[in-house]
């Protein structure tokens, strides 16, 4: 590697700030008025103006680059690219890119990742819910995006689920739980389809939340490892000494432990309180989950939707219009009520329609503005005047360089199971199990899938994620011996067009005319010459062989040329970035 790459990497470095050249503008922003495309756009312009910040709209290749993203998980392919931007421009370009992003298969292999996350997709500790549960749970959910579940019918699903977690995924909703304690079941329903912390409430209210989990029964059958989630209004699972192995009857295992009766248990109606204080009678003939089930589902249930359209807003905006996104409380007001408010009441009414509300949101100028601020105003982000940069993820960010070079990672599990061994070509972001990992998905902080919260996935850059993607034999191997990169600086290319392919590759545009220039000052980029005609005849066997000696040699430095190029492109800002 020649010192000048690194004048090139640092060209590559400075090229997002505000301040950058004329040039580098028209590369990531679209001139011209700005004009709302929707209610969204028509409540946050209308703060944007209140505020004097004048936000702009991304250009054609910015978005492309953030749709694939924000849709797919992945970065679109060279002649993905070309066939967009050579698109002329007209109002439903766009429009019609997200439709068809949507309907592709990948868009439920991404969802399901960021669903994972928040349920607790992990066959190892600390959640435990084992391989082939993992398994299951996964499918279901993955199933309920690519079939468009409604949100509600998705949650009650998990809410009121009983049978085997090997068999009935969303019964690992209450497996996936750490604290099997009506307490501690209720934290977390608090804060999967609440958006609430139930442990910074009161006492009181987390009792009455309580009281909807209270009759939850778990037991193991005779398949290892395979455990029965039920509702058990008599206790039984709670009787000493009752495991009541291969049972799924209640009836036959229920006895008291020195009078073989069955348990005494009160068949009276008992009072609860919803999260809202409304009371309610629990009936001794109905799972007082599907009570719950149903009052959370309801659309004047102040918590449900406004929980489901801050968190989708927080994935596609980089942060909640409440941030962070299941930190509900009264006192952590949203950024724009009305805007807030306007898309709980549009989701409700639209049946709980999931990827209506990600298409709602990626139609709008919001969505779609440059990540460039044009004023310092310190408001900018959180009303949405600009789109916030941001790390890709770590399952993202490797599927891409991969895609890039043509290369594969192996994924493994620290325990070897079922289910553990991950095909070659498997994308990272399509791994169902958060136990099946690799030391890359690791640094880069892959969520743990412990908790179930908003921060746990870790997207900030550190020092030794630099080192890496800078100095490591495993990003070197990739680009050296990846068939696509080969592939993209063939001789049969001109150098122009190498340094074309690359940037539509890696950077999902084409590079400028000050870039192409730059790239082609770099080493020796040429393709070696043809062999020198001889003055009267051909070439000795001697000088043919002193040739192609140097003809290889040649080559291999372009070749190590080249890669130098790529190498400084995936270590740009604008490549790891969300932009």
């Amino acid at each position: 590697m020649k010192k000048s790459i690194w004048f090139i990497l640092a060209i590559l470095m400075a090229v997002l700030p505000a301040n950058a050249m004329e040039e580098s503008t028209a590369v990531f922003e679209r001139e011209g008025e700005l004009q709302p495309a929707n209610q969204i756009d028509r409540i946050v312009f209308k703060k944007l103006a209140s505020l004097n910040i004048e936000p702009v709209l991304c250009s054609d290749a910015v978005f492309l680059r953030r749709a694939y993203l924000d849709i797919l998980g992945k970065i679109p392919t060279a002649e993905e690219v070309r066939r967009f931007i050579n698109t002329p421009y007209s109002k439903n370009k766009r429009s019609e890119l997200i439709d068809e992003l949507l309907a592709r298969p990948e868009f439920a292999d991404y969802w399901s990742m960021r669903w994972a996350d928040i349920l607790r997709v992990k066959a190892e500790f600390p959640i435990n819910l084992w391989p082939n549960a993992a398994q299951a749970y996964h499918h279901w959910v993955h199933t309920a995006i690519a079939e468009d579940m409604p949100y509600d019918q998705m949650v009650r699903e998990m809410l009121t689920a009983s049978g085997s977690n090997f068999r009935v995924g969303p019964v690992n909703f209450y497996r996936a739980i750490q604290n099997k304690t009506p307490e501690g079941i209720a934290t977390v329903v608090a804060l999967t389809f609440m958006g609430a912390r139930a442990e910074e409430w009161p006492k009181e209210q987390l009792a009455n939340l309580s009281a909807f989990f209270s009759q939850i029964g778990y037991k193991p059958t005779n398949e290892w490892k395979e455990e029965y989630v039920f509702w058990d209004p008599l206790g039984t699972t709670k009787t000493e000494g009752n495991s009541a192995p291969g049972s799924a009857k209640i009836t036959t295992v229920v006895v008291e432990k020195n009078t073989n009766q069955p348990p005494q248990i009160n068949r009276e109606p008992q009072p609860a309180f919803f999260p809202d204080g409304t009371a309610v009678e629990l009936t001794p003939d109905r799972d007082p989950r599907e009570v719950f089930a149903d009052w959370l589902i309801t659309p004047e249930n102040p918590w449900f939707c406004r929980s489901l359209v801050n968190r989708t807003w927080a994935w596609l905006l980089g942060r909640g219009i409440i941030h962070e996104p299941d930190d509900i409380r009264e006192d952590n007001p949203p950024s724009n009520p009305e805007l807030l408010v306007w898309l709980e009441q549009d989701f409700a009414a639209n049946k709980y329609d999931m990827k209506r509300l990600i298409r709602q949101i990626l139609n709008s100028r919001t969505y779609q503005l440059s990540s460039v601020s044009n004023t310092e105003q310190p408001q900018t982000f959180e009303q949405f005047g600009a789109y916030p940069l941001r790390r890709l993820e770590a399952e993202v960010l490797i599927d891409a360089v991969n895609a890039i070079t043509g290369s594969s990672d192996l994924y493994t599990s620290a325990i070897p199971e079922p289910f553990t061994y991950i095909p070659k070509d498997q994308a990272a972001v399509a791994i169902a199990d958060g136990s099946i990992t690799s030391p890359f998905l690791a640094l880069f902080g892959r969520s743990a899938r412990a908790t179930g919260m908003w921060n746990e996935r870790d997207n900030q850059t550190s020092a030794p994620q630099w080192r890496h993607m800078l100095n490591s034999g495993h990003i070197q191997e990739k680009l050296e011996k990846g068939p696509n990169l080969r592939e993209m600086t063939l001789r049969k290319y001109k150098p122009e067009q190498i340094v074309e392919n690359l940037y539509l590759s890696i950077l999902s545009r084409p590079p400028t005319p000050a870039e192409t220039e730059t790239m082609l000052t770099y080493g020796n980029t040429a393709n070696p010459k043809p062999p020198p005609k001889r003055p009267g005849g051909h070439l000795t066997p001697k000088e043919k062989k002193a040739y192609w000696q140097r003809y290889k040699a040649a080559d291999d430095e372009r070749m190590k040329d080249w890669i130098d190029i790529a190498w400084a492109l995936i270590n740009s800002p604008e490549f790891l970035y969300r932009h």
